[in-house]
């Protein structure tokens, strides 16, 4: 399965010229899932990958900037006489935020639109996949999210097999389907499961435990850098995080990647990944429009793709 985590909008709070609000889009297979979607994410995907009919959104909490995007994008979805189910997950909230002012203004669809509450450790099953939600420190009650993909089979050991006289055709399927053929069994020639990949969004969040647990041994950690430490306490006020915090979450959970996001108009970029680097080398901080490609572990590591594309000034 194809996995990409493709960077629409990595702002904190407030757009700029060249970044917009929080929105991530997961690119599984044939799925097409949006992590939060901020004021403009429609537009932000239009001018650089186009608006896919996403499979499910998942809305990490109830501040404007992150799902003020919902009312033109759900309408925008009836325009083009959608007709597949659209989900829309939340945290506690997001009915009533829904029924009371998206509601009114959005009017009524042509497609199947369900608005979801999820309880903390909940999971929401795709083909090959999970995303579970788990909750995170900040000033309102706020989720993280996880992309836990399903465990492979373990490699199927051909030289063995010929050794134990088993001729390569349908018999080979056969034990890879866990049947034993003519004496042979799969533990004699199918490796253990091999983990499936792991994506961890925080979301907006103050440092907290529920992350370094869902993210332990993550593939890539995509975690906010509000601020830098010369400001932490400021952080602490406001439920958020800075990037020495992000680094050190990253390095205790030992994850392979850390992505920081959610970032302020008070630092550079370059500021932002200087000081998560002395915590943690393996840190990149994407522009808006970049994406992460995720291979499977034997063909290689999670990476960093910089786009051509130059975000508009809004």
């Amino acid at each position: 399965m194809d996995l990409s985590l493709f960077f629409a909008g990595t702002a904190g709070s407030v757009p700029t010229p060249k970044r917009g609000l929080p929105a991530l889009l997961l690119r599984a297979g044939g799925e097409r899932i949006l992590l939060d979607c901020g004021e403009g994410t429609q537009h932000q995907l239009l001018k650089s990958i186009g608006l896919p009919d996403v499979d499910a959104i998942f809305i990490t909490h109830l501040h404007l900037d992150h799902w003020l995007g919902l009312p033109g994008m759900i309408k925008t979805f009836d325009m083009r006489d959608r007709d597949r189910p659209l989900d829309v997950f939340g945290p506690p909230g997001l009915k009533a935020l829904y029924q009371q002012v998206l509601k009114p203004i959005i009017g009524r669809t042509n497609y199947p639109l369900e608005i979801i509450e999820l309880e903390q450790h909940e999971e929401v099953g795709f083909n090959d996949f999970v995303i579970a939600s788990f909750p995170v420190s900040h000033r309102i009650e706020a989720y993280g999210y996880a992309f836990i993909e399903d465990d492979r089979p373990g490699r199927f050991d051909v030289e063995t097999a010929r050794a134990l006289g088993i001729t390569e055709g349908p018999d080979f399927g056969r034990l890879q389907r866990g049947e034993t053929v003519d004496g042979v069994t799969p533990e004699q020639v199918v490796g253990e499961d091999r983990p499936g990949r792991r994506i961890v969004y925080t979301g907006d969040t103050s440092p907290v435990q529920s992350v370094e647990v869902y993210a332990h041994n993550a593939d890539l950690l995509v975690h906010e850098a509000t601020f830098l430490e010369q400001d932490k306490a400021r952080a602490r006020e406001t439920g958020h995080s800075t990037a020495a915090q992000a680094a050190r979450t990253a390095a205790d959970a030992g994850v392979k990647l850390l992505a920081l996001t959610h970032l302020s108009t008070r630092y550079f970029p370059r500021e932002v990944r200087q000081e998560a680097r002395e915590i943690f080398e393996n840190t990149v901080v994407p522009r808006d429009f970049d994406s992460i490609e995720l291979p499977f572990p034997e063909r290689g590591e999670p990476h960093l793709v910089k786009t051509d594309l130059e975000p508009a000034s809004s």
